[in-house]
């Protein structure tokens, strides 16, 4: 694992507490050519804010503190 996936995984595991306090979860699954790929699951699988949760939330905290990032997609 290199030293962006692992402040990737650092943020992730902040992030974390809250989304488990509304009932969803958030995993990495892996990071490619600048693209963050999670998984988000439980409640926020089936979220109509999963979008904006995704986007406003997750993704503007990991290109905050890593720039090399460029996108954070969810996958199913």
């Amino acid at each position: 694992m290199n030293e962006i996936e692992l402040q990737i995984i650092a943020i992730i595991d902040k992030i974390r507490p809250f989304l488990i306090s509304d009932g969803g979860n958030l995993e990495f699954i892996k990071y490619e050519d600048n693209i963050v790929y999670v998984r988000m699951s439980g409640a926020c699988k089936d979220c109509p804010m999963i979008d904006v949760t995704l986007k406003d939330g997750i993704e503007e905290m990991i290109i905050n503190e890593i720039p090399e990032v460029k996108e954070v997609r969810n996958i199913d």
